[in-house]
């Protein structure tokens, strides 16, 4: 509604209009592009970077760094949306990345280069966790599917197009202009936000009391875990002494983050949002989400080229698919919920996934590229089915000064589930083919033959049985999603009026 002055409802300004409304949710599609882009747009510039810079070896933290500084900061971020508002933490954040994009275009060597990652993923993790508060702070319930499912849009179609414009730059341009890319559309971003994001006066404690002790154990602790579980099996064997130390810091940490956060009087990771049923099965059952998302992410492109024989750019459409099915099934989802309820909607999405994740196995060998494709059309419209309703319903439980620490809440297990699915899915996938191939030496052969274009017929049957194990594992992740909503989740969200 179009009015002179804005309207204030839940803590949040109104914008005026609709054209103040439109430029603060292209700002909010931008920073949201910003950040999906930056978590796969290096991926295909790696030999350029490396034969520039060197540091093959550590290489990977490009990657690891980036994911764990948006991980651990996105509770932190959420807390303080919450204590000082979103447009301040937005405008820090979006600062923040558009200065560790300068200077990673910068970068002098391979360490400086992950150094300025995490300074890039300290302020993406603001990107992201604001970017989703906001938009259910600027629309009311019946709105908020169609924004969510925008965002989605978004966030797909920018991870999808990430590695193919690294490569186009990397070959044609240099891989820096991969990073100084953000500038003018990170710029063009904040400078929406600042003239057309207006938020009310709100009444704060005249020293408001921020929990800096329980952000910095938290980061520790955060930074500690996925540490050990990105660079398990990969820079170190499972069970060496690095995993074993850095998982018994990180349990230690853990313990240090419950005893400050019990002492503190506004927590970062207050006990509420694991008190409440709504917001913990939420939580639960999107970790499952981060956990599954793995499969086809990861695993899918190798299948396609290996077992089917695709080239790159076919088997990068195999798995952009389901970004096209996954936003129109959360626009859908609406006239859903409305009938049968959030978690009920949910459910059903997550239900169908499972079946569709345990059908992939059971395809053809070597079979049609119609087939997964089709599969993954599918699943798309499953997951839409279930991680929209999710999300709308746990920020329509919460005010207006506890949605940002239950938005990055949700988020944070997400991203969490994702690294931890890259962990197990990585060790049963290597684990199937060092079986099928008789061990890590003939592993090592094959993996020389791939590179040269002459992989055997028994590599490709390896493939395909690692990639079946992959689905079957993410299948049990769907599974257990389901479950955690029948059994924890109530059967009505406690829904706020707006």
């Amino acid at each position: 509604m179009d009015t002179a002055r804005p309207a204030i409802r839940d803590g949040v300004t109104r914008t005026p209009g609709t054209r103040q409304r439109a430029a603060v949710v292209a700002a909010l599609m931008l920073a949201m592009a910003l950040a999906a882009l930056d978590s796969t747009v290096v991926a295909t510039a790696v030999p350029q970077i490396v034969g520039d810079l060197g540091g093959f070896s550590v290489f990977s933290w490009l990657f690891s760094g980036y994911l764990l500084a948006v991980t651990v900061t996105l509770p932190v971020y959420g807390k303080l949306s919450d204590t000082f508002g979103r447009k301040p933490v937005l405008v820090a954040g979006a600062a923040l990345f558009l200065l560790g994009s300068l200077l990673c275009a910068l970068a002098w060597n391979m360490g400086s280069l992950i150094a300025f990652r995490i300074l890039q993923g300290l302020g993406g993790g603001a990107l992201q966790g604001t970017v989703q508060t906001l938009a259910a702070d600027l629309y009311p319930l019946q709105q908020r599917p169609k924004i969510q499912s925008k965002l989605s849009t978004v966030w797909a179609a920018s991870a999808i197009a990430g590695p193919g414009l690294g490569g186009v730059l990397a070959a044609y341009a240099d891989w820096r202009w991969i990073f100084l890319v953000n500038v003018p559309i990170g710029a063009a971003a904040l400078w929406l936000i600042v003239c057309h994001l207006h938020e009310p006066h709100r009444e704060r404690p005249a020293r408001a009391r921020v929990d800096w002790a329980g952000a910095l154990a938290v980061f520790g602790c955060g930074g500690v875990l996925l540490t050990a579980l990105v660079q398990g099996g990969v820079s170190w064997p499972w069970l060496s002494p690095p995993s074993v130390a850095l998982f018994a810091a990180g349990l230690a940490l853990a313990a240090v983050v419950v005893l400050v956060e019990r002492r503190a009087a506004e927590p970062i990771m207050p006990g509420w949002v694991w008190r409440r049923r709504t917001i913990a099965a939420v939580n639960l059952a999107l970790g499952g989400l981060g956990l599954l998302m793995v499969a086809p992410s990861v695993f899918l492109p190798t299948y396609a080229q290996s077992v089917l024989g695709l080239g790159p750019v076919a088997a990068g459409f195999v798995l952009s698919v389901w970004t096209l099915t996954w936003p129109m099934s959360a626009a859908v989802s609406q006239h859903v919920y409305r009938r049968i309820g959030f978690r009920n909607t949910a459910m059903l999405g997550i239900g169908t996934a499972t079946l569709i994740l345990l059908a992939f196995p059971l395809l053809p060998y070597p079979g049609a590229a119609w087939q997964p494709t089709l599969l993954m059309m599918a699943l798309g419209a499953a997951l839409g089915l279930f991680q929209l309703p999710l999300m709308v319903g746990v920020q329509s439980t919460v005010g207006w000064a506890e949605r940002g620490t239950t938005t990055a809440s949700v988020l944070f297990c997400r991203q969490t589930g994702q690294t931890l699915g890259a962990a197990l899915f990585g060790a049963i996938a290597n684990g199937v083919l060092a079986a099928r191939l008789g061990g890590a030496s003939d592993l090592d052969s094959v993996t020389r033959a791939w590179e040269a274009g002459t992989a055997p017929e028994a590599a490709r049957h390896a493939i395909a049985d690692a990639v079946h194990a992959v689905y079957v594992g993410a299948a049990c992740a769907a599974a257990l999603a389901f479950l955690v909503l029948l059994c924890v989740a109530p059967r009505r969200f406690p829904v706020l009026k707006d």
